[in-house]
């Protein structure tokens, strides 16, 4: 009788399988996330745009918002408001989706407020107040100022490659590709800048992920300071918390894990949910960064799959702020410890005085994508990874960090294409040095070191639609600055 049971409720759960197949699934049950999202990010998009950026409505219309499906107003008007004495910007009609507010904070750019939270909360957003960084920029020389004294090009640059490989940049065949600028180092000289009409080169951006290689870069001193180890238990309370943490398995993820992307947690991001309940819920809703990385379950083994999700470079996050605030009694002002460490740790220690990491409203950084910054500050920052670690002759990062970003994850699914929060030459590019590593940001935010050639490329969009812009591409068109020279 057990067995008559138990195959007539396989039959009978097949069965309603087959007609569940049936039907159509394709409802999305997420749409209201999905617009409260939206409407957050525009209004973290027109606030950044006004206040970090320093850039106009037309502007931020044409370009910052064009990447949104549906931008409510225009910027002649609409259901939107701007407090310029408060620095914020509200975007929405009360209704269904509530009204998403978004607020400056100095040192840290904007932060989104929560659905329920208006501009009466803005003094308990999260804010830092270092000092700015002594001596004036424009009298400091170039890497550690703004300085650039005028000299000839080196003897081994084609000035009219050089110039041909600006045009390839910046001349896109695309409408959708939209080049706002691009830096061009050798040998620490920059031997080109450019900037597309309304940027120049204090105008700061958003990195999107580009912000990852900074994570892995902070996380790295850290780890070359024996605070943190990259195999070593995370020691997480993760949620839902289990009865006993002997017994959670998450508890088997590691920081190298976390910076291969290859956690084993479940999919949210990539499953098409970054912009209804992953990630996008802490970008751009006034969520927890933190509750929502530490909350997803383990669904395969640690260190065996790649899987590029935003969430793990938050986990890797939390581990650095964990290492930071351990042995501290909890109190509130040792938040500063953490606030503080981007700028004390790398920033103000190779003269990025322009770039602001932003953070969750409870004060969490978002690394995975949220930094503000110009095309200066990450030459400076790929200058650093070209030099060796090295700045004004003191280590700031180690040789065995460097290796270890460049190196590539053995998860990566297509071959040499992913090391510690980098990505690295595929395998198919044999037309670029194989040496060569990149940051890679949304909408086109690239950092490209290429050791063998002394080179650093910077290059800043606000692409939208398919994208498509490929850093390999300009590398390959940048080094035939080289190739003219050797034809001679």
């Amino acid at each position: 009788m057990l067995r008559i049971a138990i195959c007539t409720l396989i039959a009978g759960l097949t069965f309603a399988h087959g007609a569940s197949a049936q039907q159509n699934t394709a409802f999305d049950y997420w749409r209201y996330n999905r617009d409260t999202v939206w409407r957050g990010m525009q209004a973290l998009m027109m606030c950044n745009g006004l206040f970090t950026s320093g850039r106009t409505l037309e502007q931020i219309f044409a370009q910052e918002l064009k990447y949104l499906p549906k931008p409510i107003g225009t910027a002649a008007g609409g259901d939107y408001s701007i407090d310029r004495g408060l620095k914020a910007v509200a975007v929405g009609a009360p209704g269904y989706v509530p009204v998403m507010r978004a607020a400056f904070r100095p040192g840290i750019g904007c932060v989104v407020l929560a659905p329920d939270q208006d501009f009466a909360d803005i003094d308990v957003l999260p804010r830092t107040d270092q000092p700015v960084l002594p001596g004036d920029p424009a009298a400091i020389d170039w890497p550690d100022g703004d300085r650039v004294p005028s000299q000839p090009l080196p003897e081994a640059i084609d000035a009219t490659a050089l110039e041909a490989a600006s045009r390839w940049t910046f001349e896109r065949e695309s409408p959708e590709q939209v080049t706002l600028s691009l830096l061009i180092i050798y040998r620490g000289q920059i031997i080109h800048e450019r900037y597309a009409p309304g940027v120049n080169m204090h105008t700061r951006t958003r990195t999107w992920s580009t912000a990852k290689s900074i994570a892995s870069t902070l996380i790295g001193v850290l780890v070359d300071d024996g605070r943190l180890a990259l195999d070593e238990p995370l020691n997480f309370s993760w949620l839902p918390q289990a009865p006993s943490s002997q017994t959670d398995p998450r508890h088997a993820i590691t920081l190298r894990n976390l910076l291969h992307m290859s956690s084993g947690l479940e999919t949210v991001d990539n499953a098409g949910l970054e912009y209804a309940i992953g990630s996008g819920m802490a970008y751009w809703a006034g969520a927890s960064s933190v509750a929502g990385a530490l909350s997803r379950p383990l669904f395969r083994q640690p260190g065996t799959h790649w899987d590029y999700e935003n969430y793990d470079t938050l986990l890797a996050i939390l581990a650095m702020k964990q290492a930071l605030l351990k042995g501290q009694d909890g109190a509130a002002g040792d938040e500063s410890i953490y606030r503080e460490f981007p700028r004390r740790a790398l920033f103000d220690r190779i003269g990025m005085r322009n770039t602001l990491p932003g953070t969750d409203r409870f004060g969490d950084f978002i690394f995975s994508s949220q930094v503000y910054t110009n095309a200066r500050d990450l030459g400076r920052f790929g200058l650093l990874y070209q030099q060796g670690g090295i700045w004004n002759g003191e280590r700031i990062l180690s040789k065995e960090w460097i290796d270890f970003v460049r190196t590539p994850a053995p998860t990566a699914r297509t071959g040499r294409r992913y090391g510690g929060q980098w990505w690295l030459v595929p395998e198919d590019r044999a037309d670029v040095p194989g040496d060569a590593y990149s940051t890679s940001g949304n909408r086109g935010q690239y950092v490209v070191v290429a050791p063998s050639h002394d080179l650093v490329i910077v290059r800043r969009g606000l692409d939208y639609g398919s994208q498509g812009f490929n850093r390999w591409d300009l590398l390959r068109e940048v080094l035939k600055i080289f190739e003219a020279r050797d034809r001679q």
